[in-house]
């Protein structure tokens, strides 16, 4: 496709984003397909003519893997993918992952230029258009790097781990990925739906390119229970370890009728659905037991994959309980309004307070209570305050919650001389040196829960933080 100077002196003028075709809401409530099409090489290349090529490109400063947004989408403009995609994968060892999940709109996109009279440049659709450009035709292997004889240990296969392990293998270094569960990916696998992130079609061939890099990745290894940190270094020989176990523990309410039978965290819901595959239920054997009514407590990104996917599993009625309004949402926008196409119903500005049985012990309705917004809390967003006397009972049969998760405390506990954060964080750098000489850590497990795309970031600051401490061994 050859385009002419004025077809391209128009593209340039767009203020919006091109359209990525989707499935129809009415019918992909009725599977678990990829929702969004992606572009196809025409569309691409139009939207890459929209980037107007900055010499001091800010988009650059809002990726946290550090990718040359810039030198990328010029590729994509001259039709030479093959090349684009080489230089997405220098910086990035997950385009395919990011291009579907990454929050673009508060990262890249939020600095890029075109945004301050329109839309900003779909840096990651065109991200996501490469990467599938290169898994269609098939993904090169990588030339190996002359060894270094160190040898490291990564703890957990999530976005976090991944990347580093990538990273690290690049560099020359042996590479064990050492994951929990039977299945690699961690949050990416059990936590993302299949119609946001498909798994075998897209992640688990992130994950062999990991492996192609040379990384050995072990699964059903629980460091901390099977092995611990100390037993990696002493009987194991490894040089240093890096912890990228993620935020597995979940939050709850703290309310009374929380431990009744159809209350879910998100995180048993989710790993239920996507890791043990119960949206197969009875070809794979996982059941998972859904009201007619269902009601799913948060607002971010994990609650709307939780409310949608409970659509999806034949729920009639599914409902967004949340304690503040529209504006504090924290889920992306897409995925908000993904679910509103799909039927969800907001229930703003509400609040469980009681979660009620029946005789047998299961979940008949939850007793909310209507908030009215305050003053701003230490998060920045206007406080929620109970209105006196608004007491409602909400007539539901399961309810999920979605507000969040803690770091899994197993390693911290079994792991001497880590210092710690207020809530069970491990305390690390800048670079993400712990206080424990050889033990680095990123993403959730230092931060708490955050993105996909932050833990990446991590990982990345990790791998040469641990490249420059082996040169030092």
């Amino acid at each position: 496709m050859s385009l002419d100077k004025e077809t391209i002196k128009e593209l340039r003028k767009l203020k919006e984003k091109h359209p990525m075709p989707e499935q129809d809401p009415r019918e992909r409530i009725k599977n678990f397909d990829e929702v969004p099409f992606g572009y196809d090489q025409e569309t691409a290349v139009k939207e890459a003519m929209r980037c107007l090529q900055c010499k001091d490109a800010k988009c650059v400063e809002g990726c946290p893997v550090e990718v040359d947004i810039p030198g990328f989408i010029k590729l994509v403009q001259e039709e030479k993918f093959d090349e684009g995609i080489k230089k997405l994968k220098e910086k990035n060892n997950l385009p395919a992952v990011c291009g579907r999940v990454c929050p673009q709109e508060s990262q890249c996109e939020s600095f890029c230029v075109r945004g301050k009279k329109g839309q900003p440049v779909a840096i990651g659709r065109l991200e996501r258009f490469l990467a599938d450009y290169e898994l269609a035709k098939g993904v090169e292997k990588p030339e190996k790097p002359a060894p270094s004889g160190k040898r490291v240990a990564v703890v957990g296969s999530g976005p976090a781990g991944l990347t580093a392990a990538g990273d690290l293998a690049r560099m020359g270094h042996e590479v064990v990925l050492f994951e929990a569960f039977h299945a690699t990916g961690g949050v990416l696998r059990y936590g993302i739906p299949e119609f946001r992130l498909p798994k075998e079609k897209i992640l688990q061939r992130e994950v062999d390119y990991i492996a192609s890099l040379g990384v050995d990745i072990r699964t059903n290894v629980v460091i901390g229970k099977t092995i611990t940190v100390d037993e990696l270094f002493d009987e194991e020989g490894f040089h240093a370890v890096f912890i990228g176990t993620g935020a597995g523990l979940p939050q709850f309410l703290g309310i009374p009728g929380e431990n009744c039978n159809g209350v879910y965290s998100a995180n048993e819901f989710l790993t239920r659905t996507n890791l043990m595959k119960a949206y197969k239920f009875p070809e794979w054997d996982t059941p998972i037991k859904l009201a007619k009514k269902v009601a799913v407590v948060g607002a971010g990104n994990v609650a709307m994959d939780s409310a949608r996917t409970a659509l999806r599993l034949g729920a009639e009625e599914v409902h967004i309980v949340y304690r503040r309004s529209d504006k504090e949402m924290p889920a992306r926008a897409e995925e908000i309004e993904h679910a509103k196409e799909e039927g969800v119903i907001f229930n703003l500005l509400t609040n469980p307070v009681k979660i009620i049985a029946d005789e047998n012990g299961w979940v008949k309705g939850m007793e909310c209570i209507k908030m009215e917004l305050g003053e701003p809390d230490e998060s920045g967003r206007a406080r929620p305050v109970p209105i006196k006397g608004s007491e409602f009972i909400f007539d539901v049969g399961t309810v999920v919650i979605a507000i969040g998760n803690s770091p899994n405390p197993l390693i911290p506990q079994t792991t001497s001389g880590l210092e710690l954060g207020r809530k069970g964080t491990i305390k690390a750098d800048s670079d993400g040196a712990t206080s424990r000489k050889g033990i680095f850590a990123g993403g959730d497990i230092v931060t708490g829960a955050a993105t996909v795309i932050l833990a990446m970031g991590a990982g990345k600051v990790a791998a040469r933080a641990i490249d420059r401490y082996l040169g030092t061994l």
